[in-house]
């Protein structure tokens, strides 16, 4: 029943079981075309999107259950009789009201996906983790403050989200957590991370975003860790100790700290593909940062670095990691360069950098001022997983369609500085797709159809011809950063600007807004607003000068 808009369950669905189909058939109040009672035993039951207050005690009736979906209801309570389902795998109960959880929950001896984000559970009970079979459970975007210690009972649990809760610390004992590989704690108030942490031998994947810490956690144990997200903190110091550790990682994130250097012991990072350091307060970087040989995507934007020049950090990282190694004193020659063009070469060969493709899985095509990007560049991809596209500084008129081909693997796509006019639906179904850079080019509007790119964190369409902000942005709701400046957008929608959660920085620099809607305020995710060189009145220079906290404060005491 998803999505029917009732407000609560009709009687003889939960007497499925019990009734025969003809009583069955008598009862029922919708038209069905099949017959879909007379199966065995019911395993699965949806009533999703629906407008339930609660759920009545007879769903005992239904003991086969292996799926029960209520997500998107108005549930504030569960029936203890939930405890009798003892053959349930799943269960779904997001997007409800829920304040609490009850005991009875606990008795589910083979639930494995537990899904509670977006209720309004302040606690959970001491016994949670009796649930030892669970392998998912999503607690996001609650009122936790704490965890049970019981947790560290769940030795089975694979993902875990804490996200968007009120938590001030976590219990050293979810260290048990031995089959743990993701853990989700953006969006706290975390000053610390449990030093026992380091001992989760499982772990890939660490999001603490968003949080009060002043250092990043040392993890020495953690040999698999891929993934360390910890930008929107207060990290003044990059410890060399911790990052000795880190050497499995190939994605660190570190925007939006406090950073003053960066520590040589950087280049142990021998695996790292993505580095984001943007918006702190590097002025200098070790120039052996060159070296990474993996490294695809390195962000330094919003820092006051002294040694490279703005236009260079501009032109996207492998230029800046070639300005770096050209730096270094004693200058070996990487293997990243391309051969020598001989007497043997093909024309073809001479400028396709297989290395490149095979092992940076970049596919570069560059500052050629080209009309099109040749086929053999496609061509000889291959199979190989390409994640990065540059086809910046050329003359291209049109996205090339075959950019579908790359749509599994690709992650950052770089068609700065080119002569697009519009953007092609082959782009809208690079669903992988993470960062996208669209400046300097000639567009009016995007299409509605990129909202597929539900994974884009970072979009740059400065320096085109936007007249309006593309309502389609509001729909991605992954946005971290919108680079609109030097456009010619005259307003924006702050209700819809709110939702996205996940908005941190929005450059609307150099456009044509007349005004500026209190409610912006409100947004009060976004860490960094640009509003100047825009006709608006107020605020006045004065306020904009003080940062985007004071601007923030300043739009809410003018909301009516």
């Amino acid at each position: 029943l998803p999505g029917v808009c009732v407000s609560a369950v009709p009687q003889h669905v939960w007497r499925i079981n019990v009734d025969t189909p003809e009583e069955a058939q008598q009862n029922l109040s919708f038209g069905a075309a099949e017959r879909w009672w007379e199966q065995t035993d019911l395993t699965k039951l949806i009533l999703a999107s629906n407008k339930l207050q609660c759920l009545s005690e007879d769903v005992k009736l239904l003991p086969a259950l292996t799926v029960l979906d209520v997500h998107d209801n108005q549930l504030r309570s569960l029936p203890s009789a939930l405890g009798q389902l003892e053959n349930l795998q799943k269960l779904d109960l997001s997007h409800n009201k829920l304040e609490s959880i009850p005991e009875e929950l606990l008795q589910l001896s083979h639930l494995k996906s537990l899904l509670l984000q977006h209720n309004e559970l302040s606690c959970l009970p001491d016994g949670f983790g009796q649930l030892v079979t669970l392998e998912e459970l999503d607690l996001s975007n609650n009122h936790l403050t704490d965890i049970p210690t019981s947790f560290a009972l769940l030795v089975n649990l694979v993902r875990l989200s804490l996200a968007s809760n009120q938590l001030r610390s976590l219990p050293a004992d979810i260290s048990a957590m031995k089959s743990l590989r993701q853990l989700d704690c953006t969006k706290n108030y975390l000053e610390t991370v449990p030093s026992k942490l380091a001992t989760m031998a499982s772990l890939e994947q660490l999001y603490l975003r968003r949080n009060k810490l002043r250092a990043l956690p040392e993890l020495p144990s953690c040999k698999l860790l891929k993934e360390l997200h910890a930008g929107e903190n207060q990290i003044e110091v990059l410890n060399s100790e911790s990052l000795k550790h880190l050497n499995s990682l190939s994605v660190l994130e570190l925007r939006d700290n406090k950073l003053k250097s960066i520590p040589d012991e950087i280049t142990l990072l021998q695996k790292l593909e993505r580095l984001d350091l943007a918006n702190n307060d590097i002025s200098r970087l070790p120039y052996t940062l060159g070296n990474l040989p993996q490294l695809k995507f390195l962000a330094l934007e919003g820092n006051p670095l002294r040694t490279i020049r703005r236009d260079l950090l501009q032109k996207g990282t492998q230029e800046l990691l070639k300005y770096l190694r050209s730096k270094i004193q004693d200058d070996v020659p990487s293997q990243g360069e391309e051969p020598a063009v001989t007497a043997m070469t093909l024309p073809s060969q001479s400028r396709i950098n297989m290395h490149a493709i095979t092992t940076l899985k970049l596919l570069d095509y560059s500052e050629k001022q080209a009309a099109a990007i040749p086929d053999e560049m496609f061509n000889a991809v291959q199979s190989h997983p390409v994640t990065t596209v540059n086809f910046s500084k050329n003359q291209l008129v049109e996205i090339p369609p075959r950019i579908v081909e790359l749509k599994d693997s690709l992650c950052d796509v770089n068609l700065g500085f080119n002569k697009l006019s519009s953007v092609c639906l082959e782009l809208c179904v690079l669903h992988k797709l993470t960062h996208l850079d669209l400046r300097n080019n000639s567009l009016t509007s995007l299409p509605e159809e990129m909202a597929a790119l539900s994974r884009l964190q970072v979009i740059n369409l400065a320096f085109n011809r936007l007249k309006v902000f593309p309502s389609v942005l509001y729909h991605i709701l992954a946005l971290e950063t919108i680079l609109l400046s030097n456009n010619q957008v005259g307003s924006i929608d702050p209700l819809q600007l709110k939702k996205m959660d996940n908005l941190g920085t929005l450059d609307l620099q150099n456009n044509d807004l007349l005004q500026v809607p209190p409610e912006l305020g409100n947004c009060e995710n976004l860490r960094t607003l640009l509003l100047e060189g825009n006709p608006f009145r107020t605020p006045r220079a004065a306020i904009l000068s003080k940062g985007t906290a004071a601007v923030l404060e300043y739009l809410r005491s003018r909301i009516p």
